[in-house]
């Protein structure tokens, strides 16, 4: 360890003290001084430059809302009804979905409420996009014509563009057939808020039967068992609810004639009860 005397002197004009230490260019008093002074510190080894910090591509709902033009608590509706959050103690996590999105867990630091994060490419989103624009009424409905005579498939391309539903419910659904009106009206005369041919929060192109939101339950009739081209379609289908790990309930006729004895237990699975 080098001599006080050993020391060159500070370098402020007029100081004839030692620097405080080998390498170091002020003596004690002026390097104090130096910390709260920018243009002193700018002449001192002891105060490097801060490097200003990475501004974070992370955004909360507030930052999500301001992009899309809908408030936070409306962006939370949107990502809980897409099943990518979930309310917990006051606030909301991230559902497995939404982890599978880069969400990230975050915690108030006062008060502890949970909160998401979210990377800001969720805004390229096709599918957050697509809803925001049904809940805003932006997004145009889709132009159908007359049934045919012909059964359709439901699960066939361009399905929705050919046949229009003409089967009402008695919550107002427009449903495309006579065991689909049963399940919508079972479930509305049970006071399960569902919705129908809702678009699944997916990359692929699919619609489920029914969704409950509240249990995050997806419902899908079979009603075309015999057809070969509905049957291969069936399990593609099948398949991308495994792929995702959905909540799945599947009905086939022998379900519908007797659905009291059937949903509820089915839907108990998945913690949706039914009064």
């Amino acid at each position: 360890m080098a001599d006080k005397k050993d020391l060159p002197n500070c370098s402020v004009a007029g100081c004839k003290k030692p620097v405080s230490k080998a390498g170091y260019s002020l003596c004690y008093e002026h390097w104090l001084s130096a910390k709260k002074s920018p243009k002193a510190a700018e002449s001192s080894p002891s105060l490097p430059e801060k490097k200003p910090e990475k501004a974070s591509s992370l955004l909360s709902s507030t930052g999500l809302g301001e992009r899309l033009g809908l408030s936070s608590q409306k962006i939370n509706q949107v990502l809980a009804e897409l099943g990518w959050i979930h309310r917990e103690r006051k606030g909301w996590v991230p559902t497995e979905q939404g982890l599978k999105l880069k969400a990230e867990a975050k915690e108030h630091h006062q008060t502890g409420i949970p909160f998401v994060l979210w990377p800001e490419s969720l805004l390229s989103s096709r599918i957050l996009t697509n809803t925001v624009k049904e809940l805003s009424g932006a997004k145009a409905s889709e132009q159908a014509e007359q049934p045919q005579a012909q059964v359709p498939d439901p699960a066939s391309p361009g399905f929705r563009e050919k046949f229009a539903p003409t089967h009402r419910a008695t919550d107002g659904h427009w449903v495309r057939s006579k065991a689909e009106a049963l399940i919508d009206n079972w479930l509305y005369m049970s006071g399960l808020v569902h919705a129908y041919e809702r678009q699944l929060p997916v990359e692929e192109e699919l619609y489920c039967d029914f969704y409950i939101p509240g249990g995050k339950v997806y419902i899908e009739y079979w009603g075309l068992e015999n057809d070969p081209k509905y049957a291969a379609r069936k399990a593609t289908k099948i398949d991308i609810y495994k792929k995702y790990n959905f909540n799945l309930i599947e009905l086939t006729d022998d379900h519908v004639r007797n659905l009291d004895d059937h949903l509820p237990k089915m839907l108990l699975k998945y913690n949706v009860i039914v009064n």
